[in-house]
């Protein structure tokens, strides 16, 4: 039997997940943080990326840089993504390559930032881009 938990809104969201946080405790293994990570985590992560410009596109492209440069050289770029939300993802990128500094890491990080990608494109199919509870 499960129950349904309420749902958030973008901006509860945005005041209760710490998405580096996340990053630092969800990449270390598998459990309750690593399902925060791709649950709550992401989904702020898309709003935050959302808020700042970033496309779908742009952060799916990222993932491929990751998984085929590492996350360091990814954190590394002049400009991960495009516009201001390049310092953001630099920073998460930072704090990720610190904690998953091996191939199964990067691909960890890779994982996340194509599911960051897809939440942002649901979020923009469905036209809850600007507002909304998840």
């Amino acid at each position: 039997m499960s129950t349904l938990r309420p749902g958030k809104s973008d901006s509860e969201l945005l005041e209760t997940t710490d998405v580096p946080t996340l990053l630092r405790y969800g990449l270390r293994g598998n459990g309750p943080h690593r399902t925060a990570l791709f649950g709550d985590g992401a989904v702020t992560a898309a709003i935050t990326l959302d808020r700042q410009g970033a496309l779908p596109r742009s952060v799916s492209f990222l993932a491929k840089v990751v998984r085929s440069g590492g996350t360091r050289y990814a954190a590394d770029l002049d400009e991960p993504l495009p516009g201001e939300a390049a310092q953001t993802i630099r920073a998460w990128l930072t704090g990720a390559a610190g904690v998953a500094p091996d191939v199964a890491g990067d691909d960890a990080v890779a994982c996340w930032l194509e599911a960051v990608a897809a939440v942002m494109e649901l979020r923009h199919e469905a036209g809850t881009a600007a507002a909304s509870t998840w």
